[in-house]
């Protein structure tokens, strides 16, 4: 009995593993749908909780980068060598998910326009 639900419990992983890897090479089709890959690839930097950023970015055709991205705002906490390391990090973080796996038709429509992330750690808030 055991060994027929380890066999379901490693079937069902498999399944699980198998449909999360085909999502996430499926190209993103809508704008719901690239944020959330977006959001799922981008690691918030560990160190500065408090500290955000907003950095705004246009993408071409191909999901890929198109000139280079600007920060509009910025809330940084810390001494100067963590908010220099928070920064790097953030930056270092979007970069890394592009280019964005998208369709052509989204590709398109997208193309050339000013996109926003946040990318940030809020403190947690506190009953006083």
């Amino acid at each position: 009995m055991r060994l027929h639900k380890a066999k379901a419990a490693a079937i069902a992983l498999a399944i699980l593993v198998a449909n999360t890897a085909q999502a996430a090479s499926a190209p993103a089709n809508t704008l719901s749908e690239l944020w959330r890959s977006l959001s799922t690839c981008i690691q918030m930097p560990n160190e500065s909780v408090g500290s955000e950023l907003t950095i705004v970015f246009a993408l071409k055709r191909d999901g890929s980068l198109l000139g280079q991205p600007r920060i509009t705002h910025s809330h940084l906490l810390g001494d100067a060598q963590a908010q220099k390391s928070f920064v790097a990090d953030a930056i270092g973080s979007l970069a890394k998910c592009l280019p964005v796996n998208i369709t052509d038709g989204l590709g398109g429509a997208i193309a050339g326009r000013p996109l926003s992330i946040r990318i940030g750690r809020r403190p947690k808030e506190t009953d006083t």
